[in-house]
Formats: structure tokens, C-alpha cells, sequence
């Protein structure tokens, strides 16, 4: 008798402990989630690609097609901005305040009842090197696309509300869960001796000097189906060199790439109902470069020998130091599509286990600081300020992952003349820095003092976007720019404490960081690091107390994520001016478009070959027009068709293909003619058949409108 009642009191404790009666910990709470992609590419010929800052990367065509990643989690399906966030995962390489002004007004008008704000809208870019450029507001990042380009706002802008009213479109019941792997091989730290300077105790409690674990949170509906995930992981989108001209997306799209593809394998992509986003974590002293930095000098003795470690040179230059991908004996695309497949079997790893249930509320917080000249105190009692912002001489010396000019090498914190010509015109470029600015800034030797330069309009933020989300005891921190490894983990690490001191979360709080996002505010190094002066010392604009600042602020607006959330707002600098007017351009539009006498607009002027086996690669020209005409938002510049069993040609591949490429040739200005030519490197599991290109363009006369036309090749065989 005793045994039968403890069997029944067993039974219905065990009954009582995984019902609804008891806050069981492992147990998901149910939100409505949705995700959506949308495509974001700019003009992909004739304007600056964005990230390395290289006058002469201008681009030639199209490798990869860039796109928007949207995800919405709301407490419920009629949840309002206090109870609902938005996160957009872009292939760009860092959010910026115009465009991200530009979606919420876009939002608001999609959306009048006031869903989206600024509070719980955040824009992350991938920091990918590849995308089209001159998006930005500030001018100095405008200065190598000769200024802003309307129109690659215009189409990030564009895409990205596409996305999100997919997202919306896709709202369903579901559940999120979180974990956590480790991803080998993919990552290296490029700064390694800046990294030395922190406290020995410090790092002696992690065993590499980059982050190599990967976050992911999975969105599921009610039956248990994956939806999408957001990863977080720490690399840079350095794996294309800083000579390639294609439009791409670097390793993340990359990785996006192979997931959205092995989970619907027949759709195109960028029309996956499965969104895979690969988000950027603290990547400031990351590389995808992993075999490390090396001399390329032909002829001269130290060419192949790995570069001088503090500055990152070879016979004293840092031009001829380049870091090396993984596959750099074969090419940079084939060492992107390693580091990104890293990236997309870690989380493939993570997907296919049992995850950690996310439980709790939804929120959303967001100001702005000032942070020039922003007064803090820190734990000590010690009161700092930051400075306006300012570039050191390291910053013109580039990184391994894309070497400067003018003779300025990284890891030299004197303030001894590396360019003796840029000594006398730096003042004339930026304002000189008066005695107080070299102050707050030492041990920066000051390059460029941006902080003080606004003609033509602000060279750098002095404002920047301060975010949290919450969903659950999941914790995203949405950092205006380029955390180091330490610092990110730094910033974590207190936000953690932080949610856990003040009973906001417990100790099952799980934080991440996520940047550069909704404005670029360049680097953030610990103190340490900054005192060395690297590459991302030098670049980090605030000065030494930076990251001290971020870190009082995040930690003072946690309450606000809080299950009971203060009546009171919190404070907030003013949001930086609307530069949108004061904006100059100096690239021209299409003037006009011509085709050669006697022929037309996708003629084939070189046609493919009879047969191709795979591993080949197909090719053929047509008589082209200039793509900046017609963008072709979610559609393609190309298709690679395929003749089915019934005679009937299908669609077998697009532009955002990694295996094609499409590329633009100006034949001539004045005649306004051009050529294009379409490539597909055919993958070896391609079926044996009958194929062929078709390219689709749109001409712009001289007078008139602007008309589309299609040309297609000759067919060609494919064979095993």
C-alpha cells in the first residue's frame, strides 16, 4: 500500500512540476515571431564598394546580392512598441543614422499605430567590405564615393521595409531558444599585441584572444519547425581582398548563402521563407585571415616572411603586409566561402540540438548620447570625460586586412611625423587640434581632427545610438560601432552583473553584443589598447574612456527592460541632425545608352561554348546597357536557364548565386555603349543537361524613358 501511494504522489508530482502551476525553468513562454529578407543591392557598377576605403574599388558587376534580414518577437499578436522588437540584419557594412531614420519613417507610414520605434528597431549591418558604398551620412566615409549616393540608401531603405512587411506578413505562434558552440578556424586576432596590454589576470581566464563561441537564437513556430535563427559571431567581412570590384556580401552573406539554400534548396535566393541571419558581434580586432599576415614583395628578401608584429610591416612599409585567408593559394572567394561555411555549420550544429527555452518579456530601449565631451563618472569615484572625436596616425596605416598609404604604420603612439608631406597639409584638411583636444586624446598623435570639422557637413558622429532588446533572459546590445574582443567582453560582462545586481534578470541572463549598428561611430578598444595605438585604437574617435562610457550607459538603461518598467523615460541627448539636405554628389547619373550600329540591346557578341564539363566555367557577352538604369530589386541581372524534359526552359540559377557573376564594361563614354558579360563557374553537382544564359538589362536613351530588354545565349551542354 505504501509503495502504490508513493507511486501516485510521485505521479502527481512529477505532474505538478511540469505544469503550468509552477515556473518551471526550462519551460518557453510563447511569443509571435515572423521573419522576413528583402533585397537591399545599390548600383552595382560605377560607385565606390564600401569598407576599405579604397578610391580605386570601384565596382565592375555583381557577385552576391545583398539583402535584409528582418525578425520581429512581440509579446503577443496585438502588442504595441513597448512589447514588440524589430531586428533587421543587413549586408552592409555598418548602419548609419540617415538610413536607419529613413526606415522608421517608412515604418511609421506602413505602420500608423505606432509599432515601430525608435526604442525597439534596431539596425545592425554584417560589416561585410563588398557592398556598395556612399550610404553613409557623415562625410568622411563619403569622401571615396565621391559623396552620397542617393540611390544605395535609397535601395537599402527599400529592401529593408520589404523585408520587414514579409516579417509581418509571416507572423505566427511559436517559441525561441538559445545556445552556444564553439567555431574553430574561422577567426583570428589581427592586433595580437594590442590585445597583450590587457591585464595579464584578465586574459589569463579565456584561452584565445578572439571570441571563437557562436550564439544563436532560434525562432520556431508552436509545431516545433524552424523559421529562422539570428547567430552572433565575431569576425570580420575582410575575407574578399580590398582589389575585388564585384558587389558580394563577404562571409556572412555567405554563410546566409548555404543555409537559406540547404533548407530550400530549389527556391532563389532572397525568397526563402527561411532566414538564416548571421549577425556581427565584437569584431573590432578580428580577421578572417587566419593563416596570419605575410610580406607580398616580389624580388625583394623578405617577400613571404610574416610581418613585422608590432606595426604590421615589411622593409618598414605596411603596403606590402596582407593578411592571408585560408584558401589564399586558390583565391579570396574561395577563402570567403570557407570562413562562411564555418559560420553556417556552427549554427547548423546549434539548430540541430536542444536549445535553452527562452522565457520572459519583451523590450526595447534606445537613446541617444553625445559623446563628445561626455562627463562620467566612473566606479572609482574618478570623474573622465570623452573627446571630439579625432583619427590617429595608425588609422591611415590601415590593417593586415587592408594596408594604407602615405608611408603611416600601425602600433606607434609618439607623436614623431610619419609623413612629414601630411604634416603640413593635415591642418588644412581638418581643423589643427588645439592643446585640450591632444590632451584628451593622448597618447593618440592626432591625424585627423574630425570632431572639429564640419564643412561641408560633419565628418564623423559625435552622437551615437545607445539600444538594448530584451527577449527573455536573452539580452542584445546594439553597439554603435566596432567593439574589440576584450571590450565586447568587457561590456557583456557588465551588462550581465548589472541585469543580475539589480534583479532585473537572474543569473540565467544571456547577453550578446551586436555591431556596427544604427550609426558608425568607428572603433571601441579597452584603455589598454587604446594606449598602444593600433589600427583600432586609432580609429577609436572618443578617446581612451570610450568604452567606459558605453558601459555606464548600458548598464544605467537596463531598468528600462525591465519586467516593471520606470514611469519616467530616461535621458537622452538630442538625435543628431537630418544631413540629408546638406548632402553633396559628385557622381554623375546615366547619361545615356547606345548600342553599337547594327546592333541591339542584349545582342550576344561572344556566345558560349558548344559543351562544358563541371568545374568549367561558362561565359558569354552581350551588348549591354548600364545596370544603375534599373536595379532590379528582388529580381536578377541574369538567369542561368535550364531545357527540361517537356522543351521548356527554367530558371536553374540567378545573380545571387555564389557560382555566377555578372560584369559591366563602359566600351565608350561618348558613344555611351557597353558590354556585359555573364559567368557561371558550374558546380560539380550540377545535372548533366542542356543550359544557357539569359540577361536581363534596361537602356537609357538620350531622350526618353528608360525600357527593358532580355538577350539570351546559344545553348551549351553541361557534362559530368
Amino acid at each position: 500500500m505504501k509503495l502504490v501511494l508513493s507511486k501516485v504522489w510521485l505521479a502527481v508530482f512529477t505532474s505538478l512540476i511540469s505544469s503550468s502551476l509552477f515556473d518551471a525553468p526550462n519551460a518557453a513562454d510563447a511569443y509571435f515571431i515572423g521573419t522576413g529578407i528583402g533585397d537591399i543591392t545599390g548600383p552595382v557598377t560605377e560607385i565606390n564598394l564600401m569598407g576599405y576605403a579604397d578610391l580605386s574599388q570601384v565596382g565592375t558587376g555583381l557577385h552576391m546580392r545583398e539583402f535584409s534580414r528582418a525578425y520581429i518577437v512581440a509579446s503577443s499578436a496585438t502588442a504595441g512598441a513597448t512589447d514588440r522588437i524589430l531586428f533587421i540584419n543587413s549586408d552592409i557594412a555598418m548602419g548609419d543614422t540617415g538610413v536607419r531614420r529613413s526606415i522608421l519613417k517608412g515604418l511609421a507610414s506602413a505602420y500608423p499605430d505606432g509599432r515601430y520605434v525608435e526604442n525597439n528597431v534596431a539596425f545592425v549591418g554584417t560589416h561585410q567590405h563588398s557592398g556598395v558604398g556612399g550610404y553613409l551620412e557623415n562625410l568622411l566615409p563619403q569622401i571615396t564615393s565621391l559623396g552620397y549616393v542617393k540611390q544605395t540608401a535609397d535601395a537599402i531603405v527599400t529592401g529593408t521595409l520589404a523585408a520587414v512587411k514579409k516579417a509581418e506578413a509571416s507572423l505566427t505562434e511559436g517559441t525561441l531558444s538559445y545556445g552556444t558552440t564553439e567555431v574553430l578556424n574561422a577567426n583570428i586576432n589581427r592586433s595580437p599585441t594590442a590585445y597583450l596590454a590587457n591585464p595579464a589576470a584578465e586574459r589569463a581566464r579565456y584561452k584565445y584572444d578572439q571570441d571563437k563561441d557562436m550564439s544563436l537564437l532560434k525562432f520556431a513556430d508552436k509545431s516545433g519547425r524552424a523559421l529562422g535563427f539570428l547567430s552572433f559571431f565575431a569576425v570580420h567581412g575582410t575575407s574578399i581582398y580590398q582589389n575585388n570590384t564585384l558587389v558580394s556580401t563577404d562571409n556572412k552573406g555567405m554563410a546566409a548563402y548555404l543555409y537559406e539554400s540547404s533548407v530550400e534548396s530549389s527556391t532563389a535566393p532572397g525568397n526563402t521563407s527561411f532566414v538564416a541571419g548571421f549577425v556581427q558581434a565584437n569584431v573590432g580586432d578580428t580577421s578572417p585571415n587566419t593563416e596570419g599576415a605575410y610580406c607580398y614583395a616580389p624580388g625583394k628578401d623578405y617577400d613571404g616572411q610574416p610581418c613585422e608584429a608590432d606595426h604590421s610591416t615589411c622593409g618598414g612599409s605596411a603596403t606590402e603586409c596582407h593578411g592571408r585567408g585560408p584558401a589564399f593559394r586558390i583565391s579570396d572567394f574561395a577563402s570567403n566561402e570557407i570562413i562562411g561555411r564555418k559560420q553556417f555549420e556552427g549554427a547548423q550544429t546549434l539548430m540541430g540540438q536542444s536549445l535553452t527555452p527562452v522565457s520572459g518579456n519583451v523590450r526595447g530601449i534606445h537613446v541617444f548620447l553625445k559623446m563628445a565631451n561626455h562627463t562620467f563618472t566612473l566606479d572609482n569615484g574618478t570623474s573622465v570625460s570623452t573627446c571630439p572625436a579625432a583619427m590617429g596616425y595608425a588609422f591611415a596605416g590601415g590593417t593586415t586586412d587592408g594596408p594604407g598609404t602615405f608611408g603611416f604604420t600601425q602600433g606607434d603612439n609618439t607623436s614623431d611625423p610619419q609623413n612629414p608631406f601630411w604634416e603640413i597639409v593635415k591642418g588644412a584638411v581638418t581643423p589643427a587640434p588645439s592643446a585640450a583636444q591632444k590632451a584628451c586624446q593622448d597618447p593618440k598623435p592626432i591625424l585627423l581632427n574630425t570632431g572639429y570639422a564640419t564643412f561641408p557637413y560633419r565628418w564623423t558622429p559625435d552622437t551615437v545610438d545607445i539600444q538594448i532588446l530584451r527577449v527573455g533572459q536573452f539580452v542584445m546590445a546594439i553597439v554603435p560601432g566596432e567593439l574589440t574582443t576584450m571590450a565586447g567582453r568587457r561590456l557583456r560582462e557588465a551588462i550581465k552583473a548589472s541585469l543580475v545586481s539589480q534583479n532585473i534578470i537572474g543569473n540565467d541572463a544571456y547577453v550578446v553584443v551586436a555591431g556596427p549598428a544604427n550609426t558608425y561611430a568607428h572603433y571601441i578598444t579597452t584603455k589598454e589598447e587604446y594606449g598602444v595605438q593600433r589600427y583600432e585604437g586609432a580609429s577609436t574617435i572618443f578617446g581612451q574612456w570610450t568604452l567606459d562610457a558605453y558601459i555606464k550607459r548600458y548598464s544605467e538603461l537596463l531598468p528600462y527592460i525591465g519586467d516593471v518598467v520606470p514611469t519616467t523615460a530616461p535621458t537622452s541627448d538630442a538625435a543628431p541632425s537630418d544631413l540629408s539636405g546638406s548632402a553633396i554628389s559628385l557622381t554623375t547619373g546615366v547619361v545615356f545608352d547606345a548600342a553599337p550600329i547594327g546592333k541591339k540591346f542584349g545582342q550576344v557578341s561572344t556566345d558560349v561554348s558548344a559543351t562544358y564539363a563541371v568545374g568549367q566555367k561558362a561565359s558569354a557577352s552581350f551588348v549591354g546597357a548600364n545596370p544603375r538604369n534599373n536595379l532590379r530589386l528582388g529580381g536578377t541581372f541574369l538567369t542561368v536557364d535550364k531545357l527540361g524534359s517537356n522543351n521548356q526552359w527554367s530558371t536553374y540559377r540567378t545573380d545571387s548565386h555564389p557560382d555566377t557573376v555578372y560584369r559591366w564594361v563602359r566600351d565608350s563614354t561618348i558613344l555611351g555603349t557597353s558590354t556585359v558579360t555573364l559567368e557561371w563557374t558550374i558546380p560539380t553537382d550540377t545535372p548533366a543537361g542542356t543550359y544557357r544564359f539569359t540577361y536581363y538589362g534596361d537602356s537609357k536613351p538620350l531622350i526618353g524613358s528608360i525600357s527593358a530588354f532580355t538577350g539570351s545565349s546559344g545553348s551549351f551542354t553541361v557534362t559530368k
